[in-house]
């Protein structure tokens, strides 16, 4: 019997190889080229920024986040006085995922495919770390963590983070990628990137093209969270 997209998707995570996420016709209507971070190359890192072009992000759980510190960008700049700046609600209905972006300490300038890709990989064993094991030694995993990042990291940076929220609550391709990895056993770190055509995001039917082409999974949202 042939294999559902979904489970292809979350049997070809789990190998280390990427997939092409469309989210919804009803929201950004825009395909993302996903791939777990634990498996962040520099080759996979050029493939994200040459073949999908849009913004390289790695997205992790709001728990994660939460122990970690890290805020929500649109938060920290109603904080600091910017509120009149923030999306209260994008066009496509909710807000943004957006928070801190990063570089992790053993970079350079951070921006090459060697060093996002670093930086990538080192987030994910935080993510990891936080989440396996309830403690580590006599500190709480979460005390770890955010020691660990402090330790290891360095912002601002450029590997730019996101929070996700439950699905129910949000179904961008954050949210997406990270009910993936939960269904393939994986850590909460996974890196994506939109696919850009000519002026504006790649449609549907040729992020369709591209996988297809690529012997790259295709996946649409509602595959993932159900069709309603």
């Amino acid at each position: 019997m042939e294999k559902s997209s979904l489970e292809r998707a979350i049997s070809v995570l789990r190998a280390g190889k990427p997939i092409v996420v469309f989210d919804s016709a009803k929201r950004e209507r825009e395909a993302d080229i996903m791939v777990h971070a634990k498996f962040a190359s520099a080759k996979m890192l050029r493939m994200l920024r040459t073949d999908a072009g849009g913004l390289v992000c790695l997205a992790t759980k709001g728990e994660v986040a939460k122990k970690l510190g890290l805020p929500f960008l649109a938060d920290a700049y109603v904080r600091c006085g910017l509120g009149k700046l923030v999306y209260m609600k994008t066009k496509y209905g909710d807000k943004p995922a957006f928070s801190i972006a990063v570089n992790h300490r053993g970079t350079y300038t951070g921006i090459t495919d060697n060093d996002r890709s670093l930086s990538a990989r080192e987030f994910e064993k935080i993510a990891a770390g936080i989440l396996g094991r309830a403690e580590f030694g006599k500190i709480a995993a979460g005390e770890w963590g955010r020691k660990e990042f402090e330790k290891e990291f360095k912002a601002p940076g450029h590997l730019q983070l996101l929070i996700g929220k439950s699905l129910e609550e949000r179904r961008g391709h954050t949210e997406l990628g990270l009910a993936l990895c939960e269904r393939a056993g994986l850590s909460p770190a996974i890196l994506m990137c939109e696919m850009l055509g000519k002026g504006k995001a790649l449609s549907n039917g040729k992020a369709k093209a591209y996988a297809k082409k690529n012997k790259i999974v295709f996946i649409e949202g509602s595959e993932i969270y159900g069709k309603e």
